[in-house]
């Protein structure tokens, strides 16, 4: 019988598997089968499943790595998934990729990509850059172009041809696998006590480490299993998190935030899984078509772009209305620029629509929960008590 336990009990080994042995037995099933690892944010998964490679995300080391090798690339004031991610490679968990993406997220994560170059210069290593003016006559056929690039270089990493029917399935398939994403997120809304935080987060994490036909198949077993549920509803506060849409926080943390008081309804970690925001265009060119979607259904991050200033924020506010959350946590990496430098707009539009929020810091690593769980469980008491007269 499968029930929701089994299922996050296997996400929770791939999670914890730093070795990545789901991976690479499935490169070593088939001799023509190639690995190609991508950072956290966007990249066009359906171009590197169309040249029949495994899209593999990888989020750095978690609490459960030691970072002593990737110390010596990057300095100290900076965050830290860079460094776990050196480590990683150094340490030879990462062997058996044949190439990686660095979207463009930041100057530490450009930096990445050269290091990577100087480490394994036998591979493949792109910076994977994306428009930051979304009208279609420029930024449109500046990305139609990027992933033309990232198609040719493919082609030449598998020594195949990759068609555009290819990559129309791959779409149809990718598309399939968000509606099912979409769907265990609105179930989460409407019952966040039988669909807890940690197990939803699990269940993204676990689209990172395998062919997303085998993701889609563990979404519906586990939502038709979520179904048969009846865990116990508690006095809860509904909050939306905001600022993890990189560094990845400890699994930990997400337990904390639930342990205080908190439902989280909504959320910006594991973000791709959830990018572009409504079903790509099959029919027609599908290069155009990925471009098109890219920038008409963009989930706002502080990693993209936004053309008109006085939108900043308003996605936000948006979230919290249609998940019907009382509140926002703001919870960044330390020395994560997008995410800090951005709050301060983002709290502006929350002031407006008068939600209340509060904020703190995290690193991947972070093992002391209880400062933060006091903090979340602090803000939750403090809605339950005022928030109706605020």
């Amino acid at each position: 019988m499968v029930t929701t336990d089994n299922i996050i009990q296997r996400c929770q080994d791939l999670f914890e598997d730093l070795s990545f042995t789901h991976a690479r037995k499935w490169k070593d099933a088939e001799a023509e089968r190639k690995v190609i690892a991508f950072m956290p944010i966007y990249v066009p998964r359906e171009i590197i499943h169309a040249a029949n490679m495994l899209p593999l995300g990888v989020l750095g080391g978690g609490d459960q790595l030691e970072v002593i090798q990737g110390d010596a690339y990057y300095q100290s004031y900076i965050c830290r998934i860079p460094r776990s991610t050196i480590e990683l490679i150094l340490t030879k968990r990462l062997d058996f990729i044949d190439g990686m993406l660095f979207p463009s997220i930041c100057d530490v994560i450009r930096n990445l990509s050269g290091m990577l170059q100087m480490i394994r210069p036998e591979i493949y290593a792109h910076y994977y850059d994306m428009p930051q003016n979304y009208d279609e006559n420029i930024g449109g056929e500046f990305y139609v172009n990027e992933l033309q690039e990232l198609r040719k270089a493919l082609e030449k990493v598998g020594d195949h041809e990759i068609t555009d029917d290819a990559i129309r399935n791959s779409i149809a398939v990718y598309n399939e696998n968000r509606r099912l994403i979409a769907k265990l997120y609105a179930m989460r809304v409407e019952q966040p006590w039988n669909i807890p935080a940690t197990e939803a987060y699990l269940l993204m994490r676990a689209s990172m480490l395998m062919p997303v036909e085998e993701h889609s198949q563990i979404l519906i077993d586990y939502l038709a299993a979520a179904e048969k549920n009846d865990r116990p509803r508690r006095d809860n506060c509904r909050i939306v998190v905001s600022g993890m849409f990189c560094e990845q926080p400890p699994l930990a943390l997400i337990k904390s935030l639930e342990m205080s008081g908190c439902y989280v309804v909504d959320d910006d970690f594991m973000l791709i899984n959830r990018w572009p925001t409504v079903d790509v265009q099959v029919e027609g060119d599908p290069i155009y078509n990925l471009s098109d979607s890219f920038l008409k259904h963009s989930p706002k991050t502080s990693a993209t772009y936004e053309p008109i200033e006085a939108e900043k924020g308003l996605y936000l506010v948006d979230a919290v209305r249609k998940s019907s959350a009382e509140g926002v946590i703001f919870a960044a990496p330390s020395f994560c620029d997008p995410a800090l430098l951005e709050r301060p707009m983002l709290q502006d539009a929350l002031n407006a629509a008068k939600i209340p929020y509060t904020a703190f810091k995290y690193a991947e690593n972070s093992g002391q929960m209880q400062p933060i769980r006091e903090q979340a469980g602090t803000f939750a008491d403090s809605i339950k008590l005022w928030g109706e007269q605020a």
